[in-house]
């Protein structure tokens, strides 16, 4: 068996692919469709798809099949977590400073904004969507491990797909045991599981700051877990399970876990 691996910064960190027994064009492939998907789906960029989306606020737009499944994606994230995890947090992202990629550093802090109910602003049909009119969305709690879903899917029976700490690890891996996985301080093997880690001791800035809003107060999150690692049967739904229990705080996070079937988790004070 031959082991390949890919690294590459984009969607806002470090991203590793690897693929046991593929042709090394396949890797490349990966990358550049990771690649694509960050230049359609960034809010940084104003021509992207999704600020496109943002700026049509009020209108029913058409949407691609990607922005499409990805929105509906949005809204199974809003129900699955109780609000916890909503799209609708843009707002706030930019009154806590937010405003462009970490790694400029934050601008100004403004006052909180309390984001809408996502259901509330975000209407999604077959092949269109129309956001309300004072409403804009950020995918960045949901994409990364929706993505992972989907790229290892495309490269093979034996992958693994990690985009910024939200994975998918497909087959067993060169063993063929499972695919070796650092989680909440230990090796685990996954093996056809998703994991991702969700905290706050990254992108944090000033001393009470950071990336990651409670959708309740529209500020960053005050909670007593610092990191969440959760394993689930989809990267997509790890991504939104780790939030969501990090913003719950310690006491109530592993009820919720246990709840929604997450097969393992580590919560990090």
């Amino acid at each position: 068996m031959t082991l390949l691996r890919r690294n590459f910064e984009a969607l806002g960190g470090d991203c590793e692919l690897y693929a046991v027994d593929l042709a090394p064009e396949a890797l490349a492939k990966g990358e550049a469709w990771v690649r694509q998907m960050h230049d359609r789906l960034t809010r940084f960029a104003p021509t992207s798809e999704l600020s496109r989306f943002n700026a049509s606020a009020g209108a029913w737009v058409d949407v691609s099949p990607l922005l499409e499944s990805l929105l509906r994606e949005s809204l199974r994230a809003h129900e699955i977590s109780g609000g916890l995890v909503n799209a609708a947090v843009l707002p706030a992202l930019l009154a806590a400073g937010y405003t462009r990629t970490f790694s400029e550093g934050p601008t100004a802090v403004t006052a909180s904004v309390v984001p809408p109910s996502l259901p509330q602003v975000l209407e999604v049909r077959t092949g269109s969507a129309r956001l309300r009119q004072d409403a804009s969305i950020d995918l960045g709690g949901i994409a990364k491990g929706w993505l992972a879903d989907r790229l290892a899917a495309d490269l093979g029976p034996n992958s693994l797909v990690n985009l910024c700490g939200d994975l998918y690890a497909r087959g067993g891996g060169e063993s063929g045991d499972g695919w070796a996985v650092g989680m909440g301080g230990q090796t685990v093997l996954l093996l056809n599981m998703g994991a991702a880690t969700s905290g706050t001791r990254r992108r944090a800035w000033g001393s009470e700051l950071h990336h990651l809003i409670d959708p309740r107060t529209g500020r960053p999150a005050t909670t007593d877990i610092a990191e969440a690692s959760v394993i689930a049967q989809s990267g997509a739904d790890a991504e939104i399970l780790a939030k969501a229990a990090l913003l719950l705080g310690a006491e109530k996070a592993s009820i919720f876990l246990a709840a929604h079937d997450a097969l393992g988790w580590w919560l990090s004070p």
